[in-house]
């Protein structure tokens, strides 16, 4: 048991860095689908007009995707993305019902926890901040 603690020790802060790079990249696709309309959505609609607030949320997707994708300024982004989050279940899904599965809120809680522990341990070794810290 104290080899298998022992190699998951080792492990922990690239697997940190594997978290980070899914996280960024996943998320960074609901900035193109909002921005762009690239994946098409499942339910096709317009995109949003520049400055609204769809868009501001779609800049941040995207933006905030690719900086966490590349794990720079890690710490920061990831708060500020797992505030958008929050603020993206209260506003669209809550009001649907308690629950996230019912109101279908259940990724965004996931994301802004996942944002939210990447705000305090960081990006990881495998990450342009890490890279920034060596030099």
């Amino acid at each position: 048991m104290a080899d298998l603690n022992s190699t998951l020790s080792t492990w922990a802060p690239r697997v940190l860095s594997i978290m980070r790079i899914v996280l960024g990249f996943t998320f960074l696709w609901h900035g193109t689908q909002k921005l762009f309309g690239f994946p098409p959505p499942a339910q096709p609609g317009a995109v949003p007009t520049m400055f609204s607030f769809m868009w501001f949320a779609g800049v941040l997707e995207l933006v905030g995707g690719l900086l966490l994708l590349v794990g720079l300024f890690t710490r920061p982004v990831a708060f500020v993305l797992s505030g958008m989050m929050a603020v993206a279940y209260f506003m669209a899904h809550a009001p649907r019902g308690f629950l996230p599965l019912v109101n279908q809120g259940e990724l965004a809680v996931v994301y802004c926890f996942a944002f939210l522990y990447l705000a305090f341990a960081g990006g990881g070794p495998w990450s342009l901040d890490a890279l920034m810290r060596r030099r």
